[in-house]
């Protein structure tokens, strides 16, 4: 009876290993889903952008400029679109403030991350803008800044 035990408990255990290895598939990222995009902009966010940006976004005074509320962020989808992957260095007025501090461009983010990231922003701190897509972020990659 032992035995018998002994061998079940292996072979349970032997497949409760096996089965914790298999990977979990991906989901599937639906281009057309606002609500799954700001999730996965949150997630870029959190990694890439809080840290100038705050929580909050609410930026750094005379830094890094607040994302809540502005124009900017609400505006143009081009020009945010190309400050992400091109950074920023000029000091620039934001709704009557001058922010100074140097964005790091983020070329290296996929252009469903980019899209994702600032679908978040847009739809984020009472910000009421339309998401951005995969192939606007695209189409901004391909022009050369003069």
């Amino acid at each position: 009876m032992k035995k018998v035990f002994l061998i079940t408990a292996f072979y349970v255990t032997a497949l409760l290993c096996v089965t914790a290895q298999v990977k979990k598939p991906q989901p599937k990222v639906v281009a057309n889903n606002p609500a799954a995009s700001i999730q996965r902009g949150k997630a870029v966010y959190q990694k890439e952008c809080l840290s100038c940006h705050q929580a909050d976004g609410g930026g750094v005074p005379r830094l890094n400029p607040p994302l809540y509320e502005s124009t900017t962020i609400s505006g143009d989808k081009k020009k945010i679109i190309s400050i992400v992957l091109r950074g920023m260095t000029d000091r620039v007025p934001i709704d009557g403030e001058y922010y100074s501090n140097n964005m790091a461009a983020h070329a290296e983010l996929s252009n469903q991350q980019i899209a994702d990231v600032l679908t978040f922003i847009r739809a984020s701190w009472g910000n009421k803008a339309s998401a951005v897509t995969p192939a606007e972020v695209k189409a901004v990659r391909g022009v050369k800044k003069k």
